[in-house]
């Protein structure tokens, strides 16, 4: 197979590399590598390091915006495969590094690449798999047919043991999916942020189903029960609570909101467990759980937060799930009895929350399927 070395010459037009260049005497090529592993290996080759940030810089993520426009300007910007999971790919990025190097350690930068789970950006302005093969090309060529999905080797066996699960159930979902978001690349939010999600979702929930039942709870008779939810109330449920008469829309969609306050719970440990969705959650369970809690204080001390992997377990089930709902509105046929969409689509919700789903607040959560 060519390395990337092989593969940038001929996209050059020059020469293969002689041996002074394979002994890393060629030109010098400036390179960005764009890695969604946290753990980026060392470069263990010669280089000069022009840049390198993380997600603690400021100027990374107005950066990493700009790169997906260039990835949905390329061509004529129609939505391909590679350009959708290129673009997810950018959302994943922990580490940005820009290097020169010369043209002969190509290949060695190839090998590191493909632990780091790196695309990487190249003078002639094509997108590029860590060994070498065209994602995007500057101009909008059809990229490489060989050319390798940017998703680390966790990703892909647990998209392989979801779909196994699931058509082991009878449920099929279609392999052209793609995996999601693993453990090398997570950031979860943190448990105090997700205590405090937690209070403000049991208050506009039930308001909702105050008001649903025609026997309103006034906004500050939950606070008084849950003093840490007005702190962590976004604007949108600020609005909601702030409203006497609410559309009816409004009132159903929040009413929605205990899904959500479960999976949450879930996560932190105060249940004990996040059944398969095909029913509504244990409402009473979930309200008095946080009541319990009372506080964002009492809740931390209650805390058990599960393991990032059963996390991505249920992210993943929930995100193919998500899909065979929808593509059975699409196609007008009845959801599969044993799924509850909406169920399916508030804890898909919280979990892209969770994991941070292209950096996105509450309000803004988005679950793209």
């Amino acid at each position: 197979m060519k390395g990337l070395l092989t593969r940038l010459k001929g996209a050059l037009g020059r020469p293969a590399p002689g041996r002074a260049e394979e002994a890393g005497q060629g030109e010098r090529v400036l390179v960005n590598a764009y890695c969604t592993r946290a753990d980026v290996p060392a470069l263990e080759f010669p280089h000069a390091l022009q840049g390198r940030r993380d997600l603690s810089d400021p100027e990374l993520a107005p950066h990493l915006a700009g790169f997906v426009g260039y990835v949905l300007s390329r061509g004529d910007g129609t939505m391909s495969r590679n350009r959708y999971h290129v673009m997810r790919h950018v959302q994943r990025v922990r580490q940005h590094l820009s290097l020169s190097i010369d043209e002969g350690l190509l290949d060695a930068l190839s090998d590191w690449a493909v632990r780091a789970n790196a695309i990487v950006f190249l003078p002639d302005g094509s997108i590029r798999d860590p060994r070498g093969r065209i994602l995007l090309s500057a101009a909008g060529e059809e990229p490489d047919g060989e050319a390798a999905l940017p998703y680390p080797a966790e990703a892909w066996e647990r998209k392989a043991r979801t779909e196994a699960a699931l058509a082991a159930r009878g449920i099929e979902v279609p392999r052209h999916l793609p995996p999601l978001v693993c453990e090398p690349e997570l950031r979860l939010r943190a448990p105090q942020e997700i205590a405090g999600r937690a209070f403000a979702m049991l208050a506009v929930s039930a308001r909702a189903e105050s008001l649903a039942s025609k026997e309103p709870l006034a906004p500050e008779d939950l606070f008084e029960r849950l003093p840490s939810a007005r702190a962590h109330l976004t604007p949108a449920e600020q609005a909601f609570l702030s409203d006497p008469e609410p559309l009816a829309s409004d009132v159903v969609q929040f009413g929605w909101r205990y899904e959500c306050l479960y999976l949450l719970e879930w996560a932190m440990g105060l249940v004990d467990a996040l059944p398969f969705p095909g029913a509504i959650c244990d409402v009473p369970l979930a309200a008095r759980t946080m009541l319990e809690a009372r506080d964002l204080p009492g809740a931390l001390r209650s805390l058990r937060m599960r393991g990032e992997g059963e996390i991505l377990d249920a992210l993943d089930l929930h995100y193919r799930l998500h899909w065979r709902v929808r593509q059975a509105g699409l196609q007008q046929v009845p959801v599969p009895p044993e799924l509850d969409a909406g169920v399916i689509a508030e804890r898909h919700r919280a979990l892209n929350w969770l994991v941070r789903f292209e950096d996105r607040e509450w309000d803004e959560v988005d679950t793209p399927t």
